[in-house]
């Protein structure tokens, strides 16, 4: 979930979020936003001088899966916003579009109608904007930590991203008992958690490994993180890595 937040300018959806409708990254690390043309970042990046709307996105990470305290965690993006022009629109829209594959849908085609043109009064129904990454700062499971622009650009997206709701939604419905058993890999602690059969809920996996959250019938909550050997590198690694955890804790 993802929101767009320009300081001084107050433009909410009827969640209550000024919500960009797709969102991804290219190659130098900016941040390509789709909004409807009549919102106040469309609004206010149409008429800006260069780089003077500065704006912040705000992405918060909820596990797929029901369990309490469900947020994971939240990053905060802060830069400068623009239009995408010129020829950048249709590398813009084809980014947009294998993130979000119905992006026609989505308003991608009408984001590439031609620019009105000088002094018409025209407001595209949908327009592509670039958030020049400036800052970004992180607060999740892991902890708290900022994020140099260098840094951001360099990241790549983890290959387990776009799979992680579905197969941590299988895990915890067809492999229940097989995640209640790495309960024995916790050492000192796994006899006490063990014996507790409290509720026990994967609630994030990524190319480094599996989170689970253990809870007691006295409600008391706690996390555990198991690796993988080494971080995976697609689906195939994944569920190499997988059988190994779950062999180890058989």
């Amino acid at each position: 979930m993802a929101s767009l937040t320009i300081p001084g300018v107050h433009d909410l959806d009827e969640a209550g979020f000024a919500a960009p409708t797709c969102r991804t990254v290219d190659s130098s690390g900016d941040v390509l936003l789709l909004v409807p043309g009549d919102s106040a970042a469309a609004r206010a990046a149409a008429h800006a001088q260069d780089d003077d709307v500065t704006a912040v996105m705000e992405l918060t990470d909820v596990a797929p899966v029901s369990v309490p305290h469900r947020i994971r965690g939240r990053a905060w993006v802060a830069g400068w916003l623009t239009p995408v022009r010129g020829e950048d629109r249709a590398q813009a829209a084809r980014l947009l579009a294998e993130r979000h594959p119905v992006g026609e849908l989505l308003g991608i085609g009408e984001a590439l109608r031609p620019d009105p043109a000088p002094g018409a009064v025209q407001r595209a129904p949908w327009m592509m904007l670039r958030l020049e990454v400036g800052e970004a700062t992180v607060d999740d499971l892991w902890g708290a930590d900022s994020v140099e622009p260098e840094e951001f650009a360099q990241a790549a997206p983890d290959p387990v991203a776009g799979h992680e709701a579905e197969l941590l939604q299988h895990l915890h419905t067809a492999h229940g008992e097989q995640v209640r058993d790495l309960c024995g890999l916790l050492g000192d602690r796994a006899e006490q958690i063990c014996a507790a059969r409290g509720s026990v809920v994967p609630v994030a996996l990524d190319r480094f490994g599996l989170r689970v959250r253990f809870s007691d019938p006295g409600t008391q909550t706690f996390d555990a993180r198991f690796d993988f050997p080494t971080p995976v590198r697609d689906l195939m690694e994944l569920r190499r890595a997988m059988h190994h955890l779950f062999d180890a804790a058989a």
